[in-house]
């Protein structure tokens, strides 16, 4: 008993290495530090911590440390070790037992060095296997009722499950922004599948979360529960799994590191609504964070106040201090670095907006993190609220600008574009008379779709979407108010002689009830629909191509803008509530969710002309998602000589196809020859078995043929039912 309270006091202690070394002045200081930071762990024990120091006077560069219990010294080594304390600092923590243990001399040790067994190589699963298949051939996971499936997008198949499990999530699924895991959603938190055989990779105690967000690295997961973290009792065995510290608890978000599946902090929620009604949920502000696309920035805003900008892995402030600006409403990063002038590499910039306060014009400041330089303003007037849009090369920003008129009834809209890449960041300003509803730029381009009605009612200015994508509720006019004229305008840049020009509208189409834009990831074609509208137009489907290799359409005012904009077709999906393209922009989805909609759910899969190539109707169908796929690996060089061989791969693509095909048509007749060639053997079985039991006499029905008689024998399909439909 005596050496098990030994074995317990001493795992209670641990051995905190990698601090900075320091003379006499500076150890209170240091102490302070470490004392605080290690407290998140678990209490420390009065004179439980040591700071050896030297007989130069300086510290050792190393601590001990002992906890109240052997868990709580374990926090602190699962939660601080190879924990940032600053630039040139990294703490390495482990127990004090281990480094008794493996310090201790072995009088029985050999005085030659042998080598350690070679323990056998176990072979990781490549969680990319996917990107394997010889077609480039794209997955989607689907959610009906209670079972999640994951399928291959084979053009002339029905869909065949690779994996199909009943109540692999609680409430839905969703895919990582690489694609490489399958998250499920459930009571205690979160879990992460992937590989083949979607095997369970990760998870992550978060007890109530309802939503998630990752980085677009996938280094990263943020994940909010209404619940505020609780802690487990001291004596529970459950706390020794448990993730959290006494600092998490009364927080709400947490920020994981995917590969360790350890928290790296946590937050609390800002709520949208802070004065919102007693009996109603209040609205949090999600996503919790924005991230910078290598995943190195995280930033929150308290609206009014101020930008947090986070720095990983330790999730410290970027300076140690937050960007503090009165009367912020939002900001957006840029989803790329930006070159900046007289700095060595590139840095991200942040772009801000601040409304009219006091005196004070409304403002949009662009700001480069981490040195936080500002290096362009734009000062606005009478502004009623504005949107970001970066172009996702961030070589623009567009900035909407709803201002209202002089007699402050009514409001029109300005964009203005900032040129990221030209000297001195140039702003070009497009007025325009009617409100805008929604947004969208070209992916790689310079090309836009704009919604807008001159007849938008208030509340369509509140509903209008962010930069962000869609909004969770969409506008859509009031029973009450009738039709309302609703414009798509299609924008691009003029260029005269390789000279960027002026952003012209190329031409505008009024439809009904439209207003949602999906471009493909590729850029080029474009899908305007009418999503969650509940009207006679409910779900109409507009397919556009910008580059059409047909007919050259002439757009009065746009001769200079390189474009030959078609529509290529038109469709309709009833109740549709959500659009996709597939990662590869040859294909989209239309669905109509249960979440949504009680009667007629299901998916239509299109290609990207707008023909319809699959349509499945499934009961209390959820949720539709394309697997995204990682960037390319392939240069500019490379990029640009498929595109200009791209006729002749064509070709073979569609040569492929026939084969595809081909092979379905031939796999059906092998499976008809081996029924019939079954039919016959037992045909055999019976005339034979006849034969027996009447001695050799066979029945003139059954009798064989005589040699003269020819057999001919014929294959003949009839066609059941045949149904044609016309789309409009």
């Amino acid at each position: 008993m005596v050496d098990m309270a030994e074995d317990r006091i001493l795992d209670s202690i641990v051995v905190v290495d990698g601090c900075p070394i320091v003379n006499d002045k500076k150890v209170d200081a240091l102490t302070k530090v470490l004392k605080k930071l290690f407290s998140e762990a678990g209490r420390i024990q009065e004179d439980g911590f040591y700071m050896p120091m030297g007989s130069d006077g300086k510290s050792k560069g190393y601590v001990f440390i002992s906890f109240d219990t052997p868990e709580q010294a374990e926090r602190a080594i699962r939660g601080l070790n190879n924990r940032r304390l600053d630039n040139k600092h990294t703490l390495l923590v482990n127990h004090f037992s281990d480094i008794e243990r493996y310090g201790e001399d072995d009088d029985d040790e050999e005085e030659e060095y042998e080598d350690p067994p070679e323990e056998p190589y176990h072979e990781e699963e490549y969680l990319r296997s996917w990107l394997k298949e010889p077609n480039c051939i794209d997955q989607y996971a689907i959610l009906r009722n209670e079972v999640a499936s994951v399928s291959w997008n084979r053009k002339t198949e029905k869909p065949e499950s690779i994996v199909s499990r009943d109540k692999w999530t609680e409430t839905f699924i969703s895919w990582s922004p690489l694609g490489t895991y399958l998250c499920s959603i459930h009571r205690q938190g979160i879990q992460l599948w992937g590989g083949e055989e979607f095997g369970r990779k990760a998870r992550f105690m978060h007890p109530g979360v309802q939503l998630i967000d990752f980085s677009p690295c996938e280094k990263y997961l943020v994940s909010w529960s209404p619940e505020p973290i609780q802690m487990i009792p001291d004596d529970s065995p459950a706390r020794a799994s448990f993730p959290f510290t006494p600092a998490d608890e009364g927080k709400q978000i947490v920020v994981w590191n995917v590969k360790t599946g350890m928290p790296m902090r946590t937050f609390s929620a800002i709520v949208q609504d802070e004065h919102g009604p007693s009996d109603g949920p209040r609205k949090i502000s999600w996503p919790a964070f924005k991230w910078t696309s290598d995943g190195t920035y995280l930033a929150r805003v308290v609206p009014g106040h101020q930008i947090f900008v986070y720095e990983t892995p330790d999730m410290g402030l970027v300076d140690k201090k937050s960007i503090k600006i009165e009367g912020v409403i939002d900001f957006e990063f840029s989803p790329a670095p930006i070159a900046n002038a007289g700095r060595k590499g590139a840095e991200y910039a942040i772009a801000f907006w601040t409304p009219e306060i006091n005196n004070q014009s409304a403002r949009v400041t662009l700001m480069i993190i981490p040195s936080k330089e500002i290096i362009r303003t734009r000062n606005l007037f009478n502004v009623a609220d504005c949107k970001l849009y970066w172009q996702n090369k961030a070589a623009f920003l567009c900035v909407k600008v709803v201002r209202f008129t002089k007699t402050k009834k009514s409001t029109f809209t300005n964009l203005e574009f900032f040129r990221i890449t030209e000297k001195n960041i140039p702003i070009e300003v497009v007025e325009l008379k009617d409100t805008v509803m929604n947004f969208a730029w070209e992916p790689n381009g310079d090309r836009l779709v704009i919604i807008s009605t001159s007849e938008a009612p208030p509340q369509a200015i509140a509903a209008m979407p962010g930069s962000r994508g869609q909004p969770p509720a969409r506008f859509a006019p009031s029973p009450s108010q009738g039709p309302i004229k609703i414009h798509v305008s299609f924008y691009g840049l003029e260029r005269s002689k390789g000279i960027h020009g002026q952003f012209r509208q190329i031409t505008s189409v009024e439809r009904k009830s439209t207003n949602s834009i999906f471009w493909s990831p590729k850029g080029r074609f474009v899908i305007v629909a009418s999503v969650g509208v509940h009207t006679d137009k409910n779900g109409e489907i507009d397919f556009w191509d910008f580059d059409f290799e047909g007919e050259k359409q002439e757009f009065k005012g746009a001769e200079d803008v390189p474009t030959n904009l078609t529509l290529l077709a038109s469709g309709q999906h009833y109740q549709l509530t959500d659009i996709a393209w597939d990662p590869t922009g040859r294909y989209a989805a239309s669905a109509s969710s249960f979440w949504g909609h009680a009667l007629e759910t299901g998916y239509r899969i299109w290609d990207l002309k707008g023909a319809l190539i699959r349509d499945e109707r499934i009961e209390r169908f959820k949720q539709f998602l394309w697997r995204p796929r990682p960037p390319t690996l392939l240069t500019k060089q490379m990029m640009a000589e498929v595109r200009k061989n791209l006729r002749d791969y064509s070709k073979i693509f569609e040569q492929d196809d026939i084969a595809e095909q081909s092979q379905a048509s031939r796999e059906l007749i092998n499976l008809r020859l081996r029924l019939l060639e079954e039919w016959r053997n037992w045909r055999k079985a019976v005339i034979a078995e006849l034969e027996e039991e009447r001695g050799g006499v066979v029945p003139l029905a059954l009798a064989k043929p005589d040699k003269q008689d020819e057999v001919i024998e014929e294959i003949v399909e009839e066609i059941v039912s045949e149904k044609e439909e016309v789309i409009e």
